[in-house]
């Protein structure tokens, strides 16, 4: 098992990225995909078609988002934690994943990187 973490900045303020990350229309509109959100403490969902799927363990609104993601039967849970701060470029967004299967690691930095965020913070640019 292996962990990730990584901080990026996104141009929007707090409120509007907890939002662009429980609120199904909008994750939507940024994913450009299918998603299902049950944005409550138990309560799942699966964005990207299925790719990532998980439930929320905790929310703290504007701040905290806590995760567990599925990656089949293993015996840890892979867990979530994106911690939102106030930043003068609009939001610091810290990541933090925890027990990555190896032999995904690398798929799901990628992931991270190259769609997840990559697809966050292009929603927020200005044109």
């Amino acid at each position: 098992m292996k962990n990730f973490k990584k901080y990026y900045i996104v141009a929007a303020p707090p409120e509007d990225v907890y939002r662009a990350l429980t609120t199904e229309i909008t994750i939507r509109l940024w994913t450009g995909d299918e998603v299902r959100v049950d944005p409550r403490e138990g309560g799942e969902f699966s964005m990207w078609d299925g790719a990532i799927t998980g439930k929320f363990i905790h929310l703290h609104p504007y701040k905290k988002i806590v995760q567990q993601w599925y990656f089949g039967d293993q015996e840890e849970d892979s867990i979530v934690t994106i911690k939102l701060h106030e930043h003068k470029k609009g939001t610091s967004f810290e990541l933090e994943h925890t027990h990555i299967p190896d032999e995904a690691f690398d798929d799901i930095v990628a992931g991270w990187n190259d769609t997840y965020m990559a697809s966050l913070i292009e929603f927020y640019e200005e044109d």
